[in-house]
């Protein structure tokens, strides 16, 4: 008895399949970094993805799919100030915002003269000369007495050279959400479904008029110290709100759909990375992503205030 048609696959999506799962055994593995303020997952089967009302499905944040994924290790924190100065010292490291002379500021945060341009249609981003990880908010400002916040306009590519010099390597989609759920199955947040349970901010995100006016009601209208919230369920600090998250894979809205559901390592090509956990700069009303399941991209050579990274490695 032959199978009905609309239960055989498509040549496509067999080949996508095949790539997909070719790409996951292939996939770079890591095993040199030192493990200390990492956390070991067991890995196993967890529920990757979304399909709440709040969610945007143009992202590609569902379906849902039981995803399975090996053991490894991820960093407690973001990769800090400190530590980013550490690498800098080590192999004297010129991050790209370095060398194009300048990277992306929020307007709030800068003097009207320093704003060499803005983005089209997003007009609270501002070109500055001179913003950089030393100088996040472009000349006359420092990290001196920042050095356990999350290190920041640091490109994909600037990321990458990091985590080959500290032996370790970028998380992949589905290991960072993995890690972000804390255990917990399907909320929205790490530590639940209601934002401010008890009235209580556990994240660093927008309150107030969005762009204008932050009233900073969860204590920060920047970024926050890495350990400045409580930990989820597996330990992971601040890997919602306060600052982006690079992510290894390119960013698709259905790759996903085809995909290997063992280590998905996402498409072998794109124009553009993923980045997970939102920053202080979102809110409802513009960017709902510091949801777990949310997800956005950058181009691989983009840095601003409010991108970071932290890293894995494998076992």
């Amino acid at each position: 008895m032959k199978p009905h048609p609309c239960c055989v696959p498509s040549i496509e999506r067999a080949v996508q399949l095949e790539s997909s799962r070719r790409a996951s055994a292939e996939r770079l593995r890591v095993t040199s970094g030192s493990t200390a303020d990492m956390i070991k997952l067991d890995g196993g089967r967890f529920l990757m993805g979304t399909e709440a009302k709040e969610g945007f499905p143009a992202d590609g944040e569902g379906p849902v799919r039981e995803v399975t994924l090996d053991p490894f290790y991820m960093d407690t924190y973001p990769v800090t100030n400190r530590q980013f100065a550490e690498f800098v010292r080590a192999t004297e490291y010129r991050t790209e915002a370095e060398r194009f002379d300048w990277s992306f500021v929020f307007h709030t945060h800068i003097p009207r003269e320093l704003v060499e341009d803005t983005v089209r249609g997003v007009t609270w981003w501002c070109k500055v000369r001179g913003a950089c990880w030393r100088r996040p908010e472009g000349p006359g400002s420092n990290v001196d007495s920042r050095p356990e916040y999350p290190v920041t306009h640091v490109s994909w590519n600037d990321a990458i050279e990091y985590c080959r010099w500290a032996g370790k390597r970028l998380p992949t989609e589905a290991e960072w959400e993995f890690a972000a759920r804390g255990g917990l199955t399907q909320k929205t947040y790490p530590w639940g479904d209601e934002l401010t349970p008890g009235g209580r901010h556990l994240c660093n995100i927008w309150q107030g008029d969005f762009p204008n006016t932050d009233t900073a009601e969860d204590g920060y209208s920047t970024t926050a110290p890495v350990n400045s919230y409580p930990p989820n369920g597996y330990g992971f600090y601040t890997i919602t709100g306060n600052a982006w998250e690079w992510c290894v894979d390119w960013f698709h809205p259905a790759y996903h759909v085809t995909a290997t559901r063992h280590n998905p390592v996402g498409p072998l090509e794109g124009a553009a990375k993923v980045m997970k956990g939102g920053s202080y700069l979102c809110h409802k009303s513009y960017c709902n992503r510091y949801r777990v399941a949310a997800r956005t991209s950058n181009t691989v050579d983009s840095s601003t205030t409010n991108i970071s990274f932290r890293c894995v490695r494998d076992l």
